[in-house]
């Protein structure tokens, strides 16, 4: 006779709560079928499609007959030597496309498959707060010790890096960094990302720089392989998702040493299979230099309009925000008279039918800022601004 016992999780779901979007979509979903019609200005998912000759190049490849099998882990040809050039063109660096290129099937399986490939369980991991959420829950399901380090507005949202250089770093093996910033919008920095790559050599922290919103309303791109050194002991994620409108896709890359690749391919390729040939394919087309310039132009055109109309939301919520800001969301603080960022964000929602994101779901330091995106149609935006201007008189 057996005895039948519940059947219980694995210990790690009670060290993590499921994504903030993932439960708030939920709640959004239903009033929506109540009927409330709520605009979402919340989530960072371009709404805009990439350029043609990449949605043409997706269907040539997907007609062959020859394109559905499994692909190399490591990427097409292609598509690595696309990615190469892209640094090249951009950036100004030079890259093996042999051997410091990985695509990734997103930025954030990025994340886990470094994560993989560099800590042990026990070892220590440094997150920007405020920050992705992804870099922390990820780690701490993987065991990896999680310590904050803080970015604050009065320091530029910059690492305070005499604060680093006083603390315990003998077990920490990652960094994670993100410039530009998500979620305040920081700019990035030549001087800053400097000072990290001689961070790292000193401590020998592996830093890996997350860098996809280089191309958002931003006229100067940079990255941290920019820096002499800087492939030694940095990785650098970018990502198709908001350059190129392909964030469905799932198609990033992962920039570093060759070394440094081969580990993290030890772990990919237990992982995954490769992508579709087809999205290997457009991808690359996407990343050549006339559609990239392109993706650009559209960009910058109609994210600024926007951004215009997220400053006037801003402005009828009494928040105050820095206007130097780059990317595709809008930061800001909120007035004194609200305890946190929820208690306004819940108002919005409830009151005006307008879903934007509290900062807390970013880390302590973003207990009082909100975060508007600018992945919405103008239209909705303006809807959005007229619901709010209705209830924020």
């Amino acid at each position: 006779m057996t005895t039948n016992t519940p059947i219980k999780g694995a210990d790690r779901l009670d060290l993590v709560q499921e994504y903030y979007f993932s439960r708030k979509l939920k709640e959004v979903a239903r009033m929506n079928r109540e009927g409330k019609d709520i605009v979402s200005l919340a989530i960072g998912s371009p709404d805009m499609p990439p350029s043609e000759q990449t949605i043409n190049k997706l269907c040539e490849v997907a007609r062959q007959p020859d394109s559905h099998g499994y692909q190399p882990t490591i990427g097409t040809p292609e598509l690595r030597q696309a990615m190469a050039t892209f640094y090249k063109n951009w950036y100004g660096v030079d890259l093996d496309s042999q051997s410091e290129v990985l695509p990734l099937i997103g930025s954030k399986e990025g994340i886990l498959h470094v994560t993989l490939a560099f800590c042990n369980p026990g070892d220590t991991v440094l997150v920007p707060d405020p920050g992705y959420p992804t870099y922390t829950s990820l780690s701490t399901l993987l065991g990896a010790n999680v310590a904050k380090y803080d970015l604050k507005e009065d320091n530029g949202w910059q690492p305070d890096f005499e604060k680093l250089e006083q603390t315990d770093l003998s077990q920490v093996k990652l960094m994670w960094t993100n410039y530009p910033h998500m979620p305040t919008g920081a700019p990035a920095r030549r001087e800053t990302y400097q000072r990290l790559v001689d961070f790292a050599r000193r401590h020998n922290i592996v830093v890996v720089n997350d860098n996809p919103y280089s191309f958002i309303l931003n006229d100067k791109p940079l990255s941290i392989m920019q820096v002499e050194g800087a492939r030694e002991y940095c990785i650098e994620f970018n990502s198709m998702s908001k350059s190129h409108n392909m964030p469905g896709w799932r198609v990033g890359m992962c920039i570093t040493n060759e070394k440094f690749i081969s580990w993290i391919m030890k772990v990919k390729s237990n992982i995954d299979s490769g992508t579709f040939r087809g999205l290997q394919l457009a991808a690359a087309e996407a990343l050549t230099h006339n559609s990239t310039e392109w993706h650009r132009e559209n960009n910058i055109t109609r994210y600024r309009q926007r951004r215009s109309l997220a400053e006037d939301i801003m402005k009828a919520l009494g928040c105050a925000y820095d206007p130097s800001q780059v990317g595709m969301f809008l930061w800001g603080r909120i007035p004194e008279s609200y305890r946190n960022a929820e208690e306004l964000t819940e108002r919005v929602l409830h009151e005006s039918r307008v879903f934007i994101t509290p900062g807390l779901i970013f880390g302590n330091n973003g207990g009082r800022y909100i975060r508007i995106s600018l992945c919405a149609k103008d239209e909705q935006i303006k809807e959005a601004l007229r619901r709010i201007k209705a209830v924020f008189k």
